[in-house]
């Protein structure tokens, strides 16, 4: 499947393999020797079907910044270790 990646991977850097007509994206994938049954799912633009072929998992993660108290508060902030382990706590319960 590393073949079908690389070639995913070079389509997305090379606008001109994207834009192609049907029969040059058909040619590269044989020239990227990716195997028939990759071949016709991509050909299609099937993302159901590459996805469950390349046994793809989504995963969506946001991390978004604490508010910024406005009174200039005296609580010491916390330490660089604090938030490290808050976020690892977050993301186990994400991943869990």
């Amino acid at each position: 499947m590393s073949k079908v990646i690389d070639f995913l991977e070079r389509m997305g850097q090379d606008a001109r393999l994207r834009a192609a007509p049907l029969e040059e994206v058909q040619l590269a994938l044989e020239q990227a020797q990716v195997g028939p049954e990759a071949r016709a799912v991509i050909l299609a633009g099937d993302q159901q079907r590459l996805d469950a072929l390349l046994e793809g998992l989504n995963v969506c993660l946001a991390l978004c910044p604490a508010e910024e108290e406005e009174d200039g508060g005296t609580e010491e902030e916390p330490s660089r270790e604090d938030d490290e382990e808050t976020a690892s706590k977050s993301l186990s319960h994400v991943v869990a």
